[in-house]
């Protein structure tokens, strides 16, 4: 599956504030095709954000984008001085989108209750459930956050299921309880990256999650896989890196994740579930993506991408 911060300055060689080296996003893509990595989606997280991710996405066939605000940004809403405003020109900005091909999503929208210094819950739960209206007039499938709010998050959900078409619930690191609450929306996904594979609960709750139900992605460049993860050993995939300092644009940056180690990700999750045929396993999540963010292509030329090895991002 996807979701790329391609926004983020990390991939303009800019590390907490400092420069560090040029802009290399043309080498990170380059990987992630090379790896196999079939298409990107460039996730949105506020109205500005969502403008970049656009024009990212116009530059490439193979990349995607999403429309929305993330939870810890909705108080963007109410600063913006006209809410309704703010609403009708997300609204509007899709509908670019979609037009142009590249809108894919409604998101990245939820909660995040361990982050509530940036937004209050209240704010969020009020445009979490705003932007539901975003994907049911343009029929779009959400992608979606939930950090430490599964109760709210899914009673929202349930209040909402009859106006969104489907969508993944990205990152997740719940409980086993919350990965069945989300398991119990048939039209929901539930998204693994390295964030979700941290611990020994982490990767029992993963096990409970049926393959059919399930996407990965890397949420780069943050949420890379770590020595110290419950799931390192099942690694097999590995690239050369440097240090920030020490930039090579043939090697990785330490300490950054990138979408090519999604094929990481699928590593751990099929030694996780003791999948033996690692491709099978790639080809049902990528064909889980399509399912929801690319259902036009489930016909013969998708059949025939399912037919490689394709990783999805």
């Amino acid at each position: 599956m996807a979701s790329l911060r391609m926004i983020d300055s990390m991939f303009k060689g800019v590390y907490n504030g400092k420069q560090c080296h040029l802009p290399d996003i043309a080498a990170v893509l380059s990987r992630a095709w090379t790896a196999g990595v079939d298409r990107i989606i460039v996730t949105g997280g506020s109205l500005e954000e969502s403008k970049e991710a656009l024009a990212i996405a116009e530059t490439d066939a193979r990349l995607f984008c999403t429309v929305g605000v993330h939870p810890t940004r909705c108080n963007e809403f109410d600063e913006s001085g006209d809410p309704e405003k703010h609403f009708q020109a997300l609204l509007s900005l899709a509908k670019e989108g979609i037009e142009k091909g590249k809108v894919v999503a409604i998101g990245e929208c939820g909660l995040d209750y361990d982050r509530t210094h940036f937004c209050p819950p209240d704010i969020q739960k009020k445009y979490f459930e705003r932007q539901f209206e975003l994907a049911h007039i343009l029929k779009l499938p959400m992608f979606l956050h939930m950090r430490a709010a599964a109760g709210d998050f899914c009673d929202i959900l349930e209040q909402n299921k009859h106006r969104f078409c489907g969508g993944v619930a990205h990152s997740f690191t719940g409980t086993p309880e919350d990965r069945d609450k989300l398991l119990a929306f048939s039209n929901l996904f539930i998204g693994i990256n390295g964030c979700s594979l941290k611990t020994s609960e982490n990767l029992n709750a993963l096990k409970g999650i049926p393959v059919d139900r399930m996407m990965i992605e890397t949420d780069s460049p943050y949420c890379e896989i770590k020595n110290t993860h419950a799931g390192k050993n099942f690694i097999k995939s590995t690239w050369p890196s440097k240090k920030k300092e020490k930039y090579d644009q043939d090697c990785l940056v330490k300490g950054r994740n990138e979408p090519c180690l999604v094929r990481q990700v699928l590593e751990v999750v099929g030694g996780c579930k003791g999948v033996a045929d690692i491709n099978q396993l790639s080809r049902t999540l990528y064909h889980n993506t399509c399912r929801v963010f690319f259902p036009h292509d489930l016909d013969s030329a998708a059949d025939a991408i399912l037919s490689g090895d394709q990783i999805s991002k």
